[in-house]
């Protein structure tokens, strides 16, 4: 998804080497796709606070503050530092991480939770996004070293294998649908079709079990479409389908054929020929519709909100409609903008429209992912974090949203999983708002949203996390952490200067 060119490129800095190294991200770290905002006076703080707080506990636990980020306890002060500047969000506390065996029975605790990331990446080796490429190449190599080599990687090192590492043994994710993103150039599509099933299958023979699921790409008003849809029901079995309303998400400035999920004559018999398939899954990329790309590529706004989602789920009540990153509209601007707004109106832009589309039109089969909103706003403004979730909870239904982190953008998902599982809505904020409580970690709420919900959609019953817990990569994750494991805390893409 390329909206910055050269020129705009060469004013930011690689996130790999700019970024600070904290568990959890202390500034905007975006891909190409949109412009990141500068390091707000906020995480500045918070991350001048962190290193002191982690100074201090890696001197007193033997350990250089390299290595102290990368325990459990690290973890925590990531998030104790965050709620001294924000206010008390997270459940996390000092002791925490000053007592390494107190941080790490708290993570065993939890490792085995069925996690089901249903938003994830990764490029292709003969990638033409090569802005993107290049802010990879410090990532270590498939072999789960957990320092960098130095040295540039192939591609295939920097793409796949990484994935592998990154998702399934630096995080406690369990099972990953793989993604994807269509262009009218067919060599910038993120992942050709065929090779998206063919990764499934090398990922599902190595675990042993079923750890990947996919996405075929739909590409509506595209030549030939339909027809590329039947081959796929027949070839590829894909689990769920995927599109991107804007048409071409990479190349906007071409003609990508911007499509609404309502219109009858387009879409409809897309429908139709997936009912009966059976595959009834479709998910569909909304929101993330930054100011900067709004104002370049007015035309395409229409198709960017949810506007359409109500009446396509109406019409065809045997699928389920799963509206990526819930249409979250504030990406690439100011956090501060979205925060006001939310402070202003109780709503947040497109993300309420979302979920008010059950009760407006009698629905029970729409669902909204986390992806990007989540680590968005979990690391700019908590408040907001906690307000998108009681948005969501109260609207489409604590059964009816879906765990997604856009890894491998936003670098190993752990830091977002700690994140959702310590994130509680205050008091404050429930009673002026109605919003419920988010539990424990592993309270029923953040259960449903961590992976029982996709299970249900996906099929996959209780019986699917046992056979999991005894696979392959289980214990190659098990040799892993038992050899020093360890995140390195990267993230890859783009960090703006500081002001």
């Amino acid at each position: 998804m390329r909206l910055l060119d050269d020129g705009l490129i060469s004013g930011l800095l690689p996130a790999e080497t700019a970024s600070f190294p904290s568990p959890v991200p202390t500034q905007i770290v975006s891909s190409d796709e949109y412009l990141p905002v500068p390091q707000t006076a906020q995480q500045k703080e918070v991350e001048t606070r962190l290193i002191a707080m982690s100074d201090r506990l890696a001197r007193r636990q033997g350990l250089s503050r390299r290595s102290f980020f990368r325990t459990a306890a690290g973890m925590a002060a990531s998030f104790v530092a965050i709620n001294e500047v924000f206010g008390r969000y997270f459940d996390a506390s000092e002791a925490e991480a000053a007592t390494p065996e107190l941080a790490d029975q708290r993570a065993a605790a939890h490792a085995g939770q069925f996690i089901f990331d249903g938003h994830t990446h990764f490029l292709r080796d003969d990638t033409r996004l090569i802005g993107f490429v290049k802010a990879r190449e410090a990532v270590g190599q498939w072999g789960w070293n957990k320092e960098l080599s130095g040295k540039q990687q192939t591609l295939d090192d920097l793409k796949f294998n990484n994935y592998v590492k990154e998702v399934y043994m630096d995080s406690d994710t369990k099972i990953t649908i793989l993604t994807n993103a269509p262009s009218v150039e067919p060599q910038d599509w993120f992942i050709p079709q065929g090779q998206v099933f063919k990764t499934r299958t090398a990922v599902n023979e190595k675990a042993g079990t079923r750890r990947m699921l996919a996405h075929f790409t739909i590409t509506p008003g595209w030549d030939g479409w339909l027809e590329q849809v039947d081959e796929g029901i027949e070839k590829y079995k894909p689990d769920a389908w995927k599109g991107y309303s804007v048409g071409d998400n990479t190349h906007k400035e071409l003609d990508g054929h911007p499509w609404h999920a309502d219109d009858e004559k387009l879409m409809y018999p897309f429908y139709d020929k997936i009912a009966k398939a059976g595959i009834r899954n479709v998910c569909i990329h909304k929101g993330l519709f930054a100011p900067a790309i709004a104002e370049k590529f007015p035309r395409l706004l229409p198709y960017a909100d949810v506007s359409d989602i109500g009446r396509a789920a109406k019409d065809w009540p045997q699928l389920n409609f799963v509206v990526y990153h819930s249409a979250y509209r504030w990406v690439g601007g100011n956090p501060a903008d979205a925060m006001a707004e939310f402070d202003r109106t109780g709503r947040s832009s497109w993300t309420s429209n979302l979920a008010e589309i059950p009760e407006k039109y009698g629905v029970t089969n729409v669902y909204g992912d986390l992806g990007q909103l989540f680590a968005w706003t979990a690391v700019a403004e908590p408040r907001l974090a906690a307000a998108l979730m009681g948005i969501l909870v109260n609207g489409l239904g604590p059964d009816h949203i879906v765990w997604g982190t856009d890894a491998v953008w936003t670098g190993a998902p752990q830091w977002q999983i700690e994140g959702l599982r310590r994130l509680e809505i205050p008091e404050e904020m429930q009673k002026k708002y109605g919003f419920k409580p988010l539990g424990p970690a592993n309270g029923p709420l953040k259960t449903a949203i961590f992976g029982g919900n996709s299970a249900a959609l996906y099929g996959l019953g209780p019986q699917h996390a046992e056979l999991i817990g005894n696979d392959r990569f289980t214990a190659m994750r098990t040799d892993y952490l038992a050899n020093g494991g360890g995140r390195s805390n990267l993230r890859y893409g783009y960090v703006a200067p500081s002001a």
